[in-house]
């Protein structure tokens, strides 16, 4: 799979790791010997044919939309690991679209499946009645992605924040259903995305998210976050710092008493927070106190499932098994939006123990569980994964991701760099009085430059396809740091 990369055309860092040459210079390296992957020209300001009538119509997601539609930035069409703007300009996608698009972008087995199954049942309910891809992806993903740890059922949403209020709402009916209803409280961290839904915010823990909209769910509470800049920063992997912020969950079952504690819900490693990696210990002590208390672990995967961490699920990649997992966007390679949430065994058999006779055992579910076209894209998706060994790819360029990506240590702005898989963040100081301003203007700048980024608050968070090569992870981190050293 590597073989055509030779020493002749080994990036970088690679170079100056050879060279032996001291940590400090290796920012001015990596300069110095990368010409050769020097970004596309620069685009136009504006390459939007849309009249200003038609693009008012749109209210946009997560978006300054008056300051986007005077100058709005427009993809057209996307292959592998680009996109196209409506005039033809190549953009080299350095976030696998947003977190999702992990075999690269109009892959023809997903498409192709796509179109079939558009062509033979394009809808069937699933309340009361069934199609065959529901059950088989349903059971593939139950024996191939995580075999032996218990998570033996699955139950598909529409999308990774549907994902999460379908866990939380398991989760309460769980103990319910087992004669403890008096654990109604959920547990989030400072700092997570659990997508948009009411339980979702209220449990989630990005301020921006929840300010607008009111008192949230009763009973919530946050354990704190697993980051300290102080103690973490320029960390590789996983901090050695920081374990022992899971007993903060230890300090909550003193707050609120253990018996009104449902569910704790956290993202292995907090992606649109920043990437922020979980210390060494801290997931498996999570683990030990909820055995401890009887509370339900929940992971929210829709971003490090399929392939981010290098394995099928983060769980797997930290050895730690919860009882619940939300995932999303990987689930389809977003061809179709999709989502899914994977229950232990022990959790669905209370279920069925509990509810007499033949009826309905839980009162939840949406229109659009287990679409078929979204079964048919997801179990493309899981096949182009197991043929072309995108797990193992990823696992196998994340040595190389992070020796390249730390190499914008000491350039302008930059206050730390954190990684684990293909997971990258490059935090930056704020301009004072404009938060999120500089950021965003190196997003800008990039793009115009040939490369997308994302930007979330004072970082540039990064999340490349799996089929990214090391010369395209080289034009990532080039056009980054020339980026940096443009924007004041």
């Amino acid at each position: 799979m590597y073989s055509s990369l030779t020493r002749a055309t080994r990036p970088p860092v690679a170079l100056a790791a050879a060279a032996q040459l001291p940590r400090q210079w290796l920012p001015r390296a990596f300069l110095a010997t990368s010409t050769r992957m020097s970004a596309p020209s620069t685009a136009p300001e504006t390459n939007c044919n849309i009249d200003q009538a038609t693009l008012g119509a749109f209210w946009m997601p997560f978006t300054a939309n008056k300051a986007f539609k005077r100058s709005p930035r427009i993809l057209a069409k996307a292959k592998g690991m680009h996109y196209w703007t409506e005039d033809g300009h190549k953009v080299l996608d350095g976030t696998a679209g947003l977190w999702c698009v992990n075999a690269g972008h109009c892959n023809e087995r997903i498409v192709s499946a796509i179109q079939k199954q558009a062509a033979a049942l394009d809808f069937a309910p699933t309340f009361n009645m069934g199609h065959p891809l529901a059950f088989e992806y349903a059971h593939r993903l139950c024996q191939e992605l995580m075999p032996g740890k218990g998570l033996d059922q699955v139950f598909f949403t529409m999308c990774g924040s549907t994902a999460v209020d379908t866990a939380l709402k398991v989760a309460l009916a769980y103990h319910k259903a087992r004669g403890e209803g008096s654990r109604f409280r959920l547990i989030g961290r400072e700092r997570a995305y659990h997508g948009v839904g009411f339980g979702g915010i209220s449990v989630g823990g990005m301020l921006p998210n929840r300010r607008a909209f009111g008192p949230m769910l009763p009973g919530v509470d946050h354990l704190r976050t697993t980051y300290d800049r102080e103690h973490q920063a320029f960390s590789k992997g996983q901090p050695e710092w920081g374990a022992h912020l899971a007993e903060d969950l230890e300090r909550l079952v003193g707050l609120h008493d253990a018996s009104t504690i449902a569910a704790v819900i956290v993202e292995p490693v907090s992606g649109s927070a920043g990437v922020l990696v979980p210390p060494y210990g801290y997931l498996k002590r999570l683990r030990e106190i909820c055995d401890a208390h009887g509370i339900l672990l929940i992971f929210d995967e829709v971003i490090t499932a399929f392939g981010r961490l290098g394995k099928g699920m983060g769980a797997e990649y930290f050895g730690v098994i919860p009882d619940m997992v939300t995932c999303a966007k990987g689930l389809t390679n977003a061809a179709v939006p999709a989502g899914a949430t994977f229950v232990q065994k022990h959790v669905y058999d209370t279920f069925m123990g509990a509810t007499p006779g033949d009826g309905i055992e839980l009162f939840h579910g949406y229109t659009y569980s287990g679409h078929p076209l979204a079964m048919a894209a997801g179990l493309a998706t899981l096949d182009v994964y197991q043929d072309e060994g995108l797990f193992e790819r990823a696992a196998a360029l994340a040595p190389y991701w992070e020796e390249t990506l730390h190499a914008l240590k000491g350039h302008p702005h930059v206050v730390d760099i954190r990684n684990l898989g293909l997971m990258g963040a490059v935090e930056l100081v704020p301009r004072a009085g404009k938060p999120g301003q500089r950021a965003f203007q190196v997003f800008t700048t990039a793009l115009h430059k040939g490369v997308m980024v994302r930007v979330t608050g004072e970082t540039i968070a990064l999340s490349p396809p799996l089929i990214v090569e090391k010369g395209q992870i080289d034009q990532i981190v080039t056009t980054l740091s020339q980026a940096l050293h443009e924007v004041a």
